[in-house]
């Protein structure tokens, strides 16, 4: 609902801080006391088109702050807020609160935010549409959008569930129909598919690839290309190690040497005996060393031609490295991929026929649903017809008449019937959309009737009712106050009205009036308690005096006993 509503410079308000009730909450006041200003404000925070002539003379800006609480609505209507919310990275810290603001300036520009976070003036609306219905201002009221007919006829038939199941069978139906789509529309990008396909595993097949196979052949690569330096590198360590020659001992014949004087030195002093030890293992190491330099140098392949075949090998490596991977093991992984989408597409026709039986599955089943839907709809809408033609009869529009038109359409979400109500509001006349219907008291009272027909079946937590006793009298005002009351039992009503027998069923009453404030005009508002609001229906009375307080005490009174009998 919305609870507080905070204006600043606009119009003729200076500065309007008002906190509404739950329930029925009416605003009173003379003619051109701004009541009507009011309702602007609330239409601008709903995503209403700014002009800077809103702002208030010698202002630099207007400011309209709405603050609604939806913690008491239906969780249905809160998935919707919150989805809307996290799609525009609008989330709140407190749930269930919500906060529009708008600002208009005076050099025209126009500011919308939510929750304090700049938005679209489309985001704005969307909101707006989920919180307000607001009469006066038809792009407001979702009675008028066509879109929402067949969602307040499902709920009133009480056929949601069965809705909700249709709308799953359906989105199977058109996942199943993409499919298909898919497949038959690149049957002949499939066929170059397949040619490039082969080619590409075949290319990666004739090659006999082994993971680390790249590796080993840059060593063997590195020890072919430079045979002749390694040859002569390891003779050269072998011979330093083992070989002597005249004047130049071996490095093994001279260790051997050190060792004879070590174990020498270790018989009369026994420190050197580990001195001795450590001496034989290295010369254990050494002798390895040099056994593996000399077999290393004999094994050595002078091979032009292996050399050749390595190179080949491992051009034909980077070549398909280039095509498809980084490594060996990334171009295997590309063959295994295009083997498994060859299979796929091979097998496409099976897949196509599979789904094509799906497809006939799954349309049985949406047509059986939408059969089932559509009779419980015309079952309910003959029901529906008749609630509302009740309601208008008891708000003197006996002579309306309303129904509802079904028109066949493709199985949807929603079903196979496109749904508009259609009124025809005078007796002779011919059945119209609601939006053709005219404006003024009699739209608005037959927005009364579809609100209290449909209370339960529209989630609009908050609606405003303005010029609603237009043309209608005292004994047609307290009919209206009565099924306002009933329908603020499961709403937050705002109603502007003119009616003292209308207001004397709210729960909350504000007048509305103009008053001169040094040298300026501008308009307040402030709540009545039990003794201001007496006088305030007593003047709505037109009387005055002590017969004009009895008079407002006795429509008060006359209220209350409804309300307690009703309750």
């Amino acid at each position: 609902m919305l609870a507080e509503l905070r204006v600043r410079d606009f119009a003729i308000i200076e500065a309007l801080d008002l906190s509404f009730a739950p329930g029925l909450n009416v605003l009173t006041g003379e003619t051109g006391a701004g009541k009507s200003i009011i309702v602007d404000c609330i239409s601008l925070l709903l995503g209403d088109r700014a002009d800077p002539s809103m702002v208030r003379a010698g202002a630099s800006a207007s400011l309209i702050e709405g603050f609604f609480d939806c913690s008491d609505s239906s969780p249905a209507l809160r998935d919707q807020i919150e989805a809307l919310l996290t799609e525009h990275g609008l989330e709140n810290d407190a749930p269930g609160h919500l906060t529009l603001a708008r600002e208009v300036r005076a050099n025209g520009r126009s500011i919308a935010r939510v929750n304090g976070r700049t938005v679209g003036q489309d985001v704005l609306r969307a909101l707006g549409e989920l919180l307000v219905d607001l009469h006066g201002q038809s792009e407001h009221l979702s009675l008028l959008r066509v879109r929402e007919h067949v969602n307040l006829l499902d709920r009133y038939a009480g056929c949601w569930d069965l809705r909700q199941q249709m709308a799953a069978q359906v989105g199977a139906l058109r996942a199943v129909r993409r499919q298909i789509e898919t497949l038959q529309r690149n049957e002949r990008e499939h066929a170059r598919r397949v040619d490039m396909l082969k080619f590409q595993i075949e290319e990666i097949r004739a090659a006999r690839l082994k993971a680390g196979e790249e590796e080993a052949l840059l060593e063997e690569h590195a020890r072919l290309a430079n045979a002749e330096t390694l040859a002569a590198y390891a003779d050269e360590a072998y011979a330093l190690l083992y070989e002597s020659s005249r004047g130049s001992p071996a490095a093994l014949d001279q260790l051997a040497q050190a060792m004879r004087a070590v174990a020498q030195l270790a018989r009369f002093d026994k420190r050197f005996e580990a001195y001795h030890a450590a001496l034989e293992e290295a010369n254990a190491i050494l002798s390895e060393v040099a056994r593996t330099l000399r077999d290393y140098r004999d094994a050595i392949e002078f091979n032009p031609q292996r050399l050749q075949k390595v190179e080949e090998r491992l051009e034909l490596i980077k070549k398909l490295k280039r095509k498809y991977g980084e490594t060996v093991e990334a171009v295997l992984a590309f063959a295994a991929q295009a083997e498994a989408e060859l299979n796929q597409i091979e097998h496409s026709a099976e897949h196509l026929e599979s789904l094509q039986q799906q497809e006939a599955a799954l349309a049985e089943i949406v047509n059986t649903l939408a059969g089932a839907l559509s009779e419980k709809r015309r079952e309910a809408a003959h029901r529906l017809a008749r609630d509302i033609e009740a309601e208008l009869r008891d708000l003197r529009m006996s002579g309306a008449r309303f129904e509802v038109c079904f028109t066949p359409q493709e199985p949807d979400m929603t079903g196979a019937d496109h749904v508009e109500f259609m009124l025809a509001p005078n007796l002779g006349e011919g059945l119209k959309p609601l939006a053709k219907v005219a404006s003024g008291g009699e739209a608005a009272r037959l927005m009364l009737a579809l609100k209290a027909t449909l209370a339960h079946a529209d989630s609009t937590p908050t609606l405003i009712f303005d010029e609603i006793d237009q043309g209608i009298g005292g004994r047609v005002g307290t009919v209206v106050g009565q099924k306002l009351w009933q329908l603020a039992r499961t709403h937050q009503v705002l109603c502007i009205t003119h009616l003292p027998q209308l207001a004397s069923f709210g729960d909350a009453h504000y007048k509305v009036e103009k008053i001169q404030r040094d040298g300026r005009t501008m308009t307040v508002v402030r709540p009545l308690d039990r003794e201001t609001r007496l006088e305030e229906l007593a003047q709505m009375l037109g009387t005055s005096g002590e017969a004009g307080l009895r008079s407002a005490q006795q429509l008060l009174d006359e209220a209350e006993t409804y309300k307690k009998q009703t309750s």
